[in-house]
């Protein structure tokens, strides 16, 4: 195979056997025969693909070089969390290390209490994801396990680092919205969602205020909706009720995520506004809802693949090497213009 990077398809093809069957092997999910097993991996060695597999296989089965994935959500559930867990599996098994997957539950939440299968002493690192809750964080970095969040508490900054962070960029991109907004006449502008969400949601606002201070605009919270996150965003009949209580309904909207700009444009249709004649709207998550409304949504795309190999390539450095410095990374984001802004 020469210099060509090894991939869990180059495995399968030399094999015979389908990429499925590949990656169910690796990750001890599903039914496979311990022969077909032993196979894949001598193929894999053969190969160069990664750790020796022999010793992979070993490893994981006694649970030690397995790598816990915390979430109140399931990664499926969301936008990028399909691509983000496609790429951080294919790295962290190129290194020897399975994943294996713990959804907590309202109830261990409300108790600060770990999940009942979760075993510390058989797990070599966690990765956090869709997990805000920052008294639930500590009982997690208590364990003095390598860990990683994606995404974070809303204003983290505030408190020492125990565990290394990565994030999309939120600040700069929300500001290019803001100009965009404003190039195409917008003064009067709101943002819509819980500031308090999460560290992205909080960051987008932090960068909402930036680029209206910047082009000398004074950001006016009584023309946005920054109601908690428990009320019914979704609710198209709420949103409607809620907009009418503005006085004079702003020319633009820089929305939080994708999800809340769309239950907003179905919201303002439903008012008679037009978009974006009459109120342009933006979103953050570039998910594919974005393309599906009508306007298109002008919104940021998150490279979720890039997000899950460089969080795994963190975790792997901090297990190896437990003393460095925790370290908050930020992975670019791009925005893309589309008909809600007037930019089609």
């Amino acid at each position: 195979m020469g210099s060509k990077r090894i991939t869990m398809q180059d495995i399968a093809n030399a094999c015979g056997l389908s990429r499925n069957t590949v990656s169910k092997a690796f990750n001890e999910r599903g039914s496979v025969p311990q022969a077909t097993k032993d196979f894949i991996f001598q193929k894999a060695r053969e190969l160069g693909y990664g750790a020796p597999a022999a010793q992979s296989f070993q490893s994981s089965k006694e649970g030690s070089a397995t790598i816990a994935l915390f979430t109140c959500n399931l990664p499926v559930n969301y936008h990028f969390g399909t691509y983000f867990i496609t790429s951080f599996t294919d790295r962290i098994s190129r290194a020897g290390y399975t994943l294996k997957l713990f959804e907590i539950s309202e109830e261990e939440l409300m108790q600060k209490r770990l999940p009942t299968h979760f075993v510390p002493s058989k797990i070599a690192g966690i990765v956090g994801i869709e997990l805000f809750d920052r008294a639930y964080l500590n009982v997690i970095c208590d364990m003095n396990l390598p860990t990683i969040l994606i995404d974070t508490p809303a204003q983290a900054y505030e408190h020492l680092m125990r565990c290394d962070y990565l994030m999309m960029e939120n600040i700069s991109s929300t500001t290019a919205l803001v100009r965009h907004l404003y190039d195409r006449g917008a003064r009067r502008i709101g943002f819509l969602g819980d500031t308090q969400h999460c560290g992205s949601f909080y960051e987008r606002w932090a960068g909402f205020h930036i680029g209206m201070r910047t082009l000398g605009l004074t950001p006016d919270e009584s023309i946005c909706v920054l109601d908690n996150d428990d009320s019914p965003y979704s609710d198209i009949g709420w949103m409607t009720e809620r907009l009418s209580r503005i006085p004079a309904l702003p020319q633009a909207f820089v929305c939080a995520n994708d999800y809340l700009a769309v239950y907003l444009m179905s919201a303002l249709k439903r008012m008679g506004k037009r978009i974006p004649e009459d109120v342009m709207v933006t979103g953050f998550d570039g998910s594919a809802q974005s393309t599906l409304i009508e306007p298109a949504l002008t919104t940021v795309q998150i490279p979720g693949a890039e997000i899950g190999r460089t969080s795994a390539e963190l975790l792997i450095s901090r297990i190896q090497n437990p003393a460095i410095p925790y370290s908050w990374t930020h992975i670019k984001t791009t925005p893309v213009f589309r008909g809600s802004t007037k930019a089609e």
